[in-house]
């Protein structure tokens, strides 16, 4: 069988970004946070037991036994609302299991701090898209917490909605968030990049009436951050921002022409994974390419197998047109395309700088906006860009 050219590739790549009728979208995992050195999914999880007091402790770690860190978060939301007064579940009573989830919330935040983090390759990213010319708004869906996104298209001046209006306590706007792209009704114009915080943010929220506001920084101690949404149908109006924009994500895979970029993400959420499936499957004309950083996971595989749009990306090997072989060893390395032996787009930071060279438009109004482009453009690359879970 013969091998896949990563030159090939990487040229075919660039065309279709220059597509302007092209509906483009990211979905970006903790592998994102990870290249920028924040912890991933399990060291955020030992970051929270190290910040826990020994009884907080002790007590979360028995409802991570045989759960992750958001079915743990979901599973104390539930202890919270079912039981009261001196009842208890697991050695909880609802006041002990809604103080333990504020308590995890909080030590999620302390241990996402942008603050000291290395912002080149989302800089990268947020240049991209100041830069981009396309007939409908870019899309960045994310199922991580941080504040990497928004602190990175601020210093970069790109506007953005997230769905939510306002400044101090910004509500969320339902009817706004689910106008498609490009139609006639559309509030929001398409040079405004679209963010889309799956699973919630440090920033976000519960007012008194349990409706979630975007704040203008992280939640302050002794409030709980709506970070994951709980499961249990009782608290439908916690639930809103999170089912409208689980639908937004399947109405953009949707979307006719869309070519989506999957990075930092290891496939390990199913429902989120049959949304992408899905669509591949349904909509031929559409491309979907993920970058794996390690080995490429079997689910992942299976499909990319049977579904020729659905393109799959690592460093030694891929799964293009459904077949999966290694990669070509160039004879002339190309700067960007191929490192170390290996193909140097898996990795979030050099596929960042990728899609910012990608597109030669100029942002001629803002002059700022173009010497923080030389500046990024200009700064050395951190290793790194493992993927994992969220």
């Amino acid at each position: 069988m013969p091998d896949h050219n990563p030159l090939s590739f990487a040229t075919s790549l660039s065309a279709k970004l220059a597509t302007r009728s092209r509906h483009v979208c990211t979905f970006l995992g903790a592998g994102v946070g990870k290249a920028c050195g924040l912890p991933d999914v399990s060291e955020l999880q030992q970051h929270i037991l190290q910040d826990l007091k020994e009884d907080d402790r002790a007590a979360f770690e028995s409802q991570l036994s045989d759960r992750n860190l958001e079915e743990a978060l979901s599973r104390l939301r539930r202890i919270s609302t079912l039981i009261s007064g001196e009842e208890t579940v697991n050695g909880l009573t609802a006041e002990q299991a809604e103080k333990l989830d504020t308590a995890v919330c909080h030590a999620i935040i302390k241990a996402l701090s942008v603050k000291d983090v290395d912002l080149t390759a989302v800089l990268y990213l947020a240049a991209w898209v100041a830069r981009a010319d396309y007939h409908h708004p870019v899309e960045l869906f994310t199922v991580n917490y941080d504040l990497l996104l928004e602190t990175a298209l601020e210093r970069m001046r790109v506007p953005y909605f997230d769905g939510f209006v306002g400044t101090l306590k910004a509500g969320f706007h339902t009817e706004i968030v689910e106008e498609l792209p490009g139609s006639d009704v559309e509030s929001i114009p398409a040079f405004f990049v679209r963010l889309w915080k799956l699973h919630g943010s440090v920033n976000w929220a519960y007012k008194d009436d349990k409706q979630i506001v975007r704040m203008g920084q992280p939640v302050q101690e002794g409030i709980a951050a709506a970070i994951y949404p709980s499961d249990a149908k009782y608290e439908e109006s916690r639930r809103v921002p999170f089912v409208v924009l689980q639908d937004r994500l399947r109405r953009a895979l949707h979307q006719p022409e869309t070519l989506m970029l999957i990075t930092g993400y290891s496939f390990g959420d199913d429902h989120l994974n049959e949304h992408i499936f899905d669509a591949a499957t349904r909509r031929q004309r559409s491309e979907f390419i993920a970058f794996c950083f390690s080995d490429i996971p079997k689910v992942l595989a299976e499909r990319a197998a049977i579904t020729p749009n659905l393109q799959v990306v690592s460093g030694h090997e891929a799964i293009l047109g459904g077949i999966r072989a290694a990669w070509e060893a160039p004879e002339d390395t190309p700067v960007g395309i191929w490192d170390g032996g290996q193909f140097a787009l898996r990795d979030f930071c050099n596929l960042t700088k990728y899609l910012a060279r990608s597109t030669a438009r100029e942002h001629e109004s803002d002059r700022a906006l173009q010497d923080l482009l030389k500046e990024v453009l200009g700064k050395p690359q951190r290793d790194g860009g493992e993927e994992d879970n969220d």
